[in-house]
């Protein structure tokens, strides 16, 4: 084996050592009492609570026209949209928020369910 195909293997192999590293941060590390969940809407905050959540319940969000709507749901700590009057409902398959940061956005309703920090006090 040459030196040049060895030093690409080690390379390789470092990419992904390091991207799975970084993957495996994102998805696990989590602040305590350091995060918070906001909906906005038309970049108005409506609602801000704590995450994970000890609420249950559903939130229901009429569109800045008026013509539509949607639901978020609170539920078993987590949070995610119920269900969305929007013709697509890529805000509904999204599915619940994760700790990745990753928001849950309903274009044509301008509504974004986001992770945001705390305030420091």
């Amino acid at each position: 084996m040459s030196k040049r195909l060895l030093a690409l293997i080690i390379i390789i192999a470092a990419v992904f050592i390091g991207s799975g590293v970084y993957l495996v941060w994102q998805y696990m590390y989590v602040p305590d009492g350091k995060r918070t969940v906001e909906v906005v809407q038309d970049n108005k905050v409506l609602y801000t609570f704590d995450y994970p959540t000890t609420e249950e319940r559903t939130i229901h969000i009429v569109s800045p026209d008026g013509k539509s709507y949607n639901d978020v749901c609170l539920h078993d700590g987590t949070v995610c949209m119920k269900d969305a009057g929007c013709p697509d409902l890529v805000c509904v398959h999204t599915g619940d928020l994760k700790y990745d940061n990753l928001p849950i956005v309903c274009l044509p309703n301008k509504l974004v369910i986001r992770f945001a920090d705390k305030e420091e006090t």
